[in-house]
């Protein structure tokens, strides 16, 4: 799997959503390339912003217990899986706002680093190591990005 924290791997994904362009069609399912982007947004708007009420006891036990293992395992997500609902865009979305606003994570992710993340706790899975946030971060970008051709 590749770094995501480090400039080489982040910028690999960069120059595959900078070769996105606002017409791109998905190979498999239904987000139009925009709301693909917001998608993608919405893991770095659990680490860095509140806009989303962390689970309850009871979620987070379930995630923990049955999720977290296929999330941050370095296997690549089967098309077509089924997504939490924080995570499902609906409605229309400004392609280039939503490019700029995903490359603007990656990059303020790459910037702080892996050590930033070592033991950092999740929004839903609870305290990750390194390994496990670069596996999140980069196998959901990589499945997104295959899924649209790029």
């Amino acid at each position: 799997m590749k770094d995501i924290f480090n400039k080489k791997g982040s910028q690999e994904v960069i120059d595959r959503i900078e070769s996105l362009t606002a017409s791109t069609q998905p190979n498999w399912g239904k987000m139009s390339v925009a709301q693909m982007l917001a998608h993608c947004c919405v893991t770095y708007e659990m680490m860095y912003t509140n806009n989303h009420p962390k689970p309850n006891a009871f979620t987070r036990f379930i995630l923990k217990t049955f999720i977290k293992k296929v999330v941050v395992s370095d296997k690549p997500y089967a098309k077509n899986g089924k997504t939490a609902p924080q995570f499902i865009i609906t409605g229309e979305k400004e392609f280039l706002a939503e490019k700029k606003r995903l490359v603007d994570y990656i990059y303020k992710t790459q910037e702080l680093g892996a050590a930033h993340f070592d033991g950092k706790e999740s929004h839903s899975f609870g305290v990750l190591n390194k390994n496990e946030w670069n596996n999140m971060l980069y196998k959901h970008l990589d499945h997104h990005l295959t899924q649209f051709g790029v």
